[in-house]
């Protein structure tokens, strides 16, 4: 059985990012308390390094590497926010970085990968294992595959923007945090065991993409075909064998929402909160506004993954 990681990690990892993250801030919304019927507290992650969460991840993956694999550099494989985070995180390391990409990601993430030095390759994520490439090139150049969620050092790091809201707001009856691999749920599950151990957690990914869901109903992981929706950062195929685990260890349940959902709640963000929000970003304000029937008289934490959306698309689903 592999080692995974725990909360000593994830508060070692707060150490070692120090002063090279932000920290980001924690907001509240009366119309959304008054809404919901609870305290909601949103930690914004769309304000952080390269505008989303994995920067954290990122940023202490690669400050672990010795000098050969600095020296060799690494590559990984996103479909945006985890290549800005490890090309910027190189950058300031000076580690050569190679990102693996589908064609179709947002130009803004495309762009901001290169503009930070990154070397980024080009897939199609509908007929390419984009996890193949990423092996193949790093046996082929000696490079350090960093994968961007299922990897103890990048779950250790993403598990720190929880630990922060703990830290800021104090215990927390209910956290929804965005799914995707499971990278950042499952670090947030380890923060809030440690710290609010009595806190319920729960994933969100889109319907059209509900792995999750279903790996945790069957008791195993579950590929799925690369799912058509507005969240690009959560298309993925399945959880990771690291953040299976500690999903089925430690979070309450996985929960679904629509693309139109996510459309309201990026108008919401952009017109009561002045907030720019991914779609990927507003999965947990979407799982918590479908459940607050279940949340009167809570205090609710929500993380809001990420902000990066291409300018024309996003005006585009606002006015939709």
């Amino acid at each position: 059985m592999f080692q995974l990681p725990t909360y000593t990690d994830v508060a070692a990892a707060a150490e070692r990012i120090k002063g090279r993250v932000h920290r980001t801030a924690v907001v509240t919304s009366r119309i959304v308390d008054e809404e919901i019927g609870a305290k909601v507290f949103f930690k914004c992650e769309c304000l952080q390094r390269t505008g989303a969460f994995k920067f954290r991840g990122a940023f202490n993956a690669l400050s672990k590497l010795d000098e050969r694999q600095r020296r060799n550099g690494v590559v990984a494989f996103s479909s945006g926010n985890h290549a800005q985070a490890i090309a910027l995180s190189s950058f300031v390391l000076g580690i050569p970085a190679t990102l693996v990409m589908p064609h179709d990601a947002p130009a803004a993430k495309l762009a901001a990968t290169e503009a930070y030095g990154g070397k980024v390759i080009l897939y199609d994520r509908y007929t390419e294992d984009r996890e193949a490439i990423g092996r193949a090139l790093a046996e082929e150049h000696g490079l350090t595959l960093i994968p961007s969620y299922d990897h103890p050092d990048v779950i250790a790091g993403q598990g720190t923007a929880a630990m922060e809201l703990f830290e800021e707001v104090g215990d927390l009856d209910a956290l929804f945090v965005p799914l995707g691999g499971g990278g950042l749920l499952a670090g947030s599950a380890l923060s809030a065991a440690a710290l609010a151990p009595n806190c319920k957690v729960y994933g969100v990914e889109p319907e059209a993409g509900n792995d999750g869901q279903q790996s945790l109903e069957a008791g195993s992981i579950v590929h799925i075909d690369t799912p058509k929706t507005i969240a690009d950062g959560a298309q993925t195929q399945h959880l990771g064998a690291y953040t299976f685990e500690i999903i089925r260890r430690h979070v309450e349940s996985i929960h679904t929402a629509t693309d139109a959902q996510l459309i309201a709640c990026m108008r919401f963000f952009a017109t009561r909160m002045k907030m720019v929000v991914e779609p990927t970003g507003c999965l947990g304000f979407a799982a918590l506004r479908d459940m607050r029937s279940k949340l009167q008289g809570k205090r609710v934490g929500v993380l809001v993954s990420g902000g990066n959306v291409d300018v024309e698309r996003y005006c585009a689903l606002l006015t939709a």
